[in-house]
Parts: C-alpha cells; structure tokens; sequence
C-alpha cells in the first residue's frame, strides 16, 4: 500500500520553469470541502500528504486552513515550493505542526526573471530554512539542474557554504549542511509525455507501490510525474481509494512495476522511471 500521497491543492504556478512539464489541465484550487474529503479517504493508506503534483502550493488561499485539517488527520505534510513566497507565507508554515518537511528548488532562478536578484532570493531561501531548523522543521533545498547551467550551481553552493559554516556531513544525495537542513541534487530528466518520446517498457516505479496522487479534480493517478491525468485510474471525490486501488488498470500497472515491464505508455517513456 502507499505511504505517501501527493495531493494537488493547485496546478496553478506564479512562474514557467523550462525544465517543469506544466500541465495542459484546466487551472484549479481545490475546495476545502474537496480538500477534506480526499485527506479523509488518502488517510488509511498515507502518514505522509504532499500538498503538490503539478503547481506552487503556497499560492492558495486556504493554505493555513489545510494545515489545519491535515494536522486533526494526524498527517505529516510536505510542501514542494519554488521558494518564491516563502517570507510571504512564512508564519503559516513555521507555526503548522503538521509541516513535517519542506523542499525548495533553488534551480528555479535560472529558467525566470524573479525581478529581485539572485543573492536575493537565496538568502530568503536560507534565512527560512534556518527558522525552520529552529522549529524543528526538515528543510531541504534541492539542486536538479546538475548537466544545467554548473558555474550557477557552484555559485549557489558557494553562498550557501558562506551561509552555513557548521561542518557539512555527506549523505546519500547530498549534504546534511546543519541540523535538518540538507542540500540535495540530481540529473535532469525528460519528463514523461504520453505524446514523447519511447525511452523503456523494461523498468519498475514507486507508483502504486509506496505512493499514488490525485489531482485537484480529484482523478487518482499512479505517481506524481503523471502531470496530465495520462494514467487515469478513478475519481477520489466518487470512489474510495480502495476501490479504486482494485480496479483492474491499476493492478495490472502494479503487477507491471513488480515484474518490471511496464504496461501504460506513459510509463514507456518516463526518464526518472528508467533510472530506477
């Protein structure tokens, strides 16, 4: 069964990365009505609610509101952030104590014109995850852009190491740069496109297997790479995730992902899926 779910508060982004899918979705918020009903019927099968698939998730309006409903859940909420609004939702996130973790993608300067400079935007990246540290918050910021532009990455590592003095300790994707506050990084990869290119049908996944998303129209989706709905798998807002679970599409991509050869083509050609 899952342990994680990745529930699309919004596929709504205030910026246009090149390296990002998007989505052709229509753009959405969910309801909190919607919001609570997903939570409800993700929680017998997920202690850890990602509030993003597709989107920025600080930019909702009931942000706080959902926080909230995760934390009466007993869940332990991840957000996903370009970084963008943190010091404008800052108090929002530091005072949940349903935040378990934050992700922030510093590789998102090189694709936008932020309007503020890039000493700018790292240090409110660095001063949150120092607060966050503090409140006993997970705070990572994350590198995909290695095979990108390098001389960035060297620069940004160069402002974070005279930023964060405490001795950097490796780890496996990574370095623990200060008392949970980690830096991570990876390869660029093509997203899948039902419409892409061929990369492998002989490759496993973690969908189904340790997490499942839904979409802020409530469509249920193997994975959080699935940015379109290309795999549609029910409607959490008309089924429980059970029965959806148990539909005959979703065992079979389950028993797919275990013996390694994958039946949906969108999976065939998903870049991060190869690697694993």
């Amino acid at each position: 069964m899952p342990k994680k779910a990745y529930l699309e508060i919004t596929n709504v982004c205030n910026l246009s990365c090149d390296f990002c899918h998007g989505t052709k979705r229509e753009k959405a918020f969910i309801s909190e009505e919607r919001f609570r009903t997903a939570a409800l019927r993700l929680r017998p099968f997920a202690d850890f609610l990602y509030f993003h698939l597709m989107g920025e998730p600080l930019l909702h309006p009931e942000l706080k509101t959902f926080f909230e409903i995760a934390n009466e859940m007993g869940y332990k909420v991840i957000i996903t952030t370009n970084g963008t609004l943190l010091k404008e939702k800052e108090k929002i996130l530091l005072f949940s104590p349903a935040l378990h973790k934050v992700s922030i993608s510093l590789h998102c300067y090189e694709a936008n014109k932020m309007g503020i400079s890039i000493d700018e935007s790292l240090q409110s990246c660095f001063d949150f995850c120092k607060k966050a540290s503090h409140n006993g918050i997970i705070a990572v910021m994350r590198l995909w852009n290695i095979g990108g532009k390098e001389d960035l990455n060297e620069y940004i590592i160069s402002k974070m190491k005279a930023h964060f003095t405490d001795e950097w300790k490796e780890t496996y994707s990574g370095y623990r740069i200060k008392e949970k506050v980690f830096l991570e990084w990876g390869e660029k990869f093509d997203w899948p496109d039902k419409d892409g290119e061929y990369v492998s049908e002989n490759h496993s996944c973690y969908g189904l297997r340790d997490q499942v998303g839904v979409l802020c129209d409530g469509t249920v989706v193997p994975c959080c790479l699935d940015a379109d709905g290309a795999i549609p798998l029910g409607n959490i807002f008309e089924n429980t995730l059970e029965e959806i679970l148990s539909s005959k599409r979703a065992v079979n991509l389950k028993n797919s992902f275990i013996t390694r050869h994958v039946c949906e083509e969108l999976c065939k050609k998903c870049g991060y899926g190869a690697k694993r």
